[in-house]
């Protein structure tokens, strides 16, 4: 896992400034602006769960989702090389290409949980 943190279901995206001498980070997978920062490694995780916290509240007084929705597309930018192989492997299962991709993504997305 990379410079990240957990908590509820969020993810906070974590940076280290050295001239401030700060960490500081964001809620990611939403769709507001919700930053926070500490100057060690406890304060910062305990203002990740203070903003976490704060977020979730916020969104069920405006009777907001807390998390962003997916519509479930997006684009993928891949070389020549790799979008032409990846057609023929799909051909030759006899699945089309979005399904080939979402196959690949579902096998990474296990392997990693």
């Amino acid at each position: 896992m990379k410079d990240v943190l957990t908590y509820k279901g969020f993810i906070g995206s974590v940076h280290f400034s050295a001239g401030d001498k700060v960490f500081h980070g964001k809620i990611e997978g939403i769709d507001d602006l919700v930053t926070f920062e500490g100057k060690d490694v406890d304060e910062l995780i305990k203002a990740f769960h203070d903003e976490v916290d704060d977020y979730i509240k916020l969104c069920k007084e405006h009777g907001k989702e807390a998390m962003r929705s997916y519509r479930g597309g997006f684009n993928v930018r891949v070389s020549p090389e790799i979008h032409r192989r990846a057609v023929e492997t799909a051909i030759k299962k006899g699945m089309s290409l979005n399904q080939l991709v979402q196959k690949a993504i579902e096998k990474e997305l296990v392997h990693k949980e």
